[in-house]
């Protein structure tokens, strides 16, 4: 069976030469074949440079260097799309993931399984980054109908006839977790290591981690929309509440003055649904034009094709 390591690199220039050795030597002694599949997301640093003398020096690497960065689950797809494995292996650059864990995920795909998922006991990450995650995990959760005991993790073993589904995708915003459980409900997962990171620090920012959660809200699920409506009733039905309520009170009370703070919360209240209807509606629409506009998920500057596969 051959096995392609798919690894998106973004700043990785520290690591990427002792992590293709690592993943060597736990292949050595497999009974699988192995390639490596390294896509660079646009890093500042070396890495491209690094990469290059890589796939250069390996014939089992295929390097995909992008144009520009495009963020993580995009380099993911990038490399899904140009690898030929049986099975892909999607591991992160940072050593976090030891590749030694690669062979437990791929045999626990073999009793039957489309993906496996790697779970952890204790998750090396700050105490921000655990807290993102736990966040995406409720949210998938509750929009994308995973499973409450399927943790989602980015190092996971996937299926070939689940890769082919997953690339015919060609929206502009992937989101692979999402892409996975629209085609499968066969999962499993395994206990591996979770490492402290070797050097530097997490790629995630705030930033990056609100447009993963727009990405997960709007382009796989439409019940943000349905919220929303829901809202819309809650709020009309608070206001009819609040309007018999002021008409018993000043048919009970004649001389009772109109209320200025009641009035100005219930259109400040009002205002605030209807802003947050029109942003929701509005990233929906902006994503739909910018898929329909045919953005690309990503754009290549130059590719090196593996020349075999190693044992």
């Amino acid at each position: 069976m051959l096995i392609s390591v798919c690894i998106p690199v973004y700043n990785g220039a520290e690591t990427i030469v002792p992590l293709v050795e690592k993943i060597r030597e736990v292949f050595r002694t497999a009974e699988h074949t192995f390639e490596i599949v390294m896509v660079n997301d646009g890093s500042k640093d070396a890495s491209d440079i690094v990469c290059t003398e890589l796939a250069q020096k390996h014939r089992f690497i295929t390097y995909v260097c992008l144009r520009k960065n495009s963020g993580e689950h995009n380099a993911v797809m990038c490399a899904l799309n140009h690898c030929a494995g049986d099975v892909a292996v999607i591991i992160d650059d940072d050593f976090q993931n030891p590749p030694a864990e690669i062979l437990n995920l791929v045999s626990e795909l073999q009793k039957g399984f489309d993906v496996v998922f790697a779970k952890y006991h204790t998750k090396k990450h700050s105490f921000f980054r655990n807290l993102g995650s736990r966040f995406n995990d409720r949210v998938a959760t509750l929009l994308l109908n995973k499973p409450k005991n399927l943790y989602l993790c980015s190092f996971k073993a996937v299926s070939r006839p689940v890769i082919n589904e997953i690339i015919k995708y060609q929206g502009p915003f992937p989101y692979i977790d999402g892409l996975i459980l629209r085609v499968t409900d066969s999962f499993s997962s395994v206990y591996v290591e979770h490492d402290e990171r070797k050097n530097g620090r997490s790629n995630y920012t705030i930033s990056k981690l609100i447009s993963l959660w727009l990405n997960m809200f709007i382009n796989f699920s439409v019940k943000p929309l349905r919220i929303v409506s829901c809202m819309g009733v809650i709020s009309a039905l608070f206001s009819f509440i609040s309007f018999v309520f002021a008409v018993i009170e000043k048919i009970k009370t004649p001389s009772l003055p109109a209320g200025w703070t009641s009035t100005v919360a219930i259109i400040l209240f009002l205002g605030s649904v209807q802003l947050i209807s029109f942003g929701l509606i509005g990233e929906y629409i902006g994503k739909a034009y910018l898929d329909i506009n045919g953005t690309p998920q990503w754009t290549v500057k130059k590719i090196i094709k593996a020349s075999k596969q190693q044992r």
